[in-house]
């Protein structure tokens, strides 16, 4: 008997050029939540980016260590079957797949999916499908689009469906630019395998956390003569006095920062963790957020002033954890429900009251937190929504 073979998914991503736990977990949860859909699914590195993080003093290349580091990280949620790494520096090498048998994949295809539109799009990338661009920060895509920027235009133009995760962008209230209809970006969010997050039995900490870089001076945008900044620091100095404020204990874990940084938000109650200490293990990071009472943290300018309605990977994964999270709004209390288990805030003032609402009921947050995971972010429902609006079947529904 002939068994139909399941349709295929591939997943460009870029794990090796930032191999932090917040990275892992984002790819991770897309390709084992395509796989439960129903799909085979197969994850590609071809983006060109160095992978910095995996060289030594004895090995500046790098490339075999980011090769072994997928495969270990794949083979754990039993995913290592269909992989490939191609780096660019050096001499022609691949890993995983070979030319040949990524071609015959591609042309199978039933979507190939450009997460964080971090791959440059190539004629290999042709298939039976769509070739689909996930945004997971927005703003520079569509400010860039404004301008006219010919090389966005042209690395957008190779995708036939756009997702983004500001999923306020269109609305009244947002300010980010409408781009021209051909550009639709169709609003999206991070995909939750709500098992991955499972804290019953975990007593939770005493201390609201987030993970963040603190200062990255790059990436700046100026629309209509402004500048929106991509550095958080410029919003966590807004709430610089917070724990001065409350007998509530904050937990920062940051990369990107300098000692006279420490230093200062030491003096000011916080406490400070070198993010790189945990965050380099996918398991740690995890166990990070478990432990954590619930998330407290900011959002980048960018987001907060125009308004994007972009809402965190990593918060969605404490949501997920039954950890309550009160986060800097950035419109996504257009979309999603608030005042239990998540809260935005804007000011001092609704930082306090949220912090102290969930003090005084911690078991009803954490339950309404885990209960929003699963009807707003739950891998099925997300990626269900995405593959449905770019025209893809579910198996099954072919």
């Amino acid at each position: 008997m002939n068994v139909a073979r399941r349709p295929l998914i591939v997943v460009l991503g870029m794990m090796t050029g930032m191999p932090v736990g917040g990275v892992v977990w984002q790819t991770v949860q897309y390709l084992v939540g395509l796989k439960a859909l129903g799909f085979d699914v197969c994850y590609v590195e071809n983006h060109g980016t160095y992978p910095a993080m995996m060289t030594t003093a004895d090995d500046f290349d790098g490339s075999e260590r980011a090769a072994a580091f997928i495969a270990k990280t794949l083979g754990r949620f039993d995913l290592a079957s269909c992989w490939s790494y191609r780096p660019w520096h050096g001499a022609e090498r691949h890993f995983g797949h070979s030319p040949s048998e990524l071609r015959q994949l591609f042309g199978r295809a039933a979507a190939i999916l450009n997460l964080h539109g971090a791959t440059p799009p190539l004629p290999e990338y042709r298939s039976s499908g769509p070739f689909i661009y996930i945004e997971t920060d927005p703003v520079a895509p569509q400010i860039e689009l404004h301008n006219h920027v010919p090389a966005t235009e042209q690395f957008l133009d190779a995708h036939a469906a756009h997702f983004t995760y500001g999923e306020n962008i269109g609305a009244p209230d947002c300010k980010v630019p409408v781009t021209p209809a051909k550009y639709r970006f169709r609003a999206t969010r991070q995909p939750i395998v709500t098992k991955f997050w499972n804290a019953d039995g975990m007593d939770a900490g005493d201390r609201f956390t987030t993970i963040a870089n603190w200062r990255q001076p790059e990436r700046q945008m100026t629309l209509d003569g402004e500048v929106y900044h991509w550095s958080k620091h410029y919003e966590f100095l807004k709430f610089i006095d917070l724990p001065q404020r409350t007998t509530q204990p904050f937990e920062l874990a940051l990369s990107s920062y300098e000692a006279a940084d420490e230093e200062m938000l030491k003096a000011k109650g916080w406490r400070v963790t070198p993010a790189l200490e945990f965050s380099l293990d996918a398991d740690r990071y995890r166990q990070f957020i478990l432990t954590s009472r619930g998330e407290w943290t900011v959002a980048k300018d960018q987001n907060v002033r125009l308004r994007s309605g972009w809402f965190s990977d990593r918060a969605a994964s404490y949501l997920a954890a039954g950890r309550p999270v009160v986060t800097q709004e950035t419109g996504f209390s257009n979309v999603l429900p608030t005042g239990a288990g998540l809260f935005g805030f804007s000011t001092m003032e609704e930082t306090l009251a949220a912090v102290d609402a969930i003090n005084s009921d911690y078991a009803r947050h954490s339950r309404a937190a885990r209960g929003l995971a699963r009807e707003c972010f739950s891998s099925d429902v997300v990626l269900s929504k995405l593959l449905d609006e770019a025209g893809v079947s579910l198996p099954g529904k072919i």
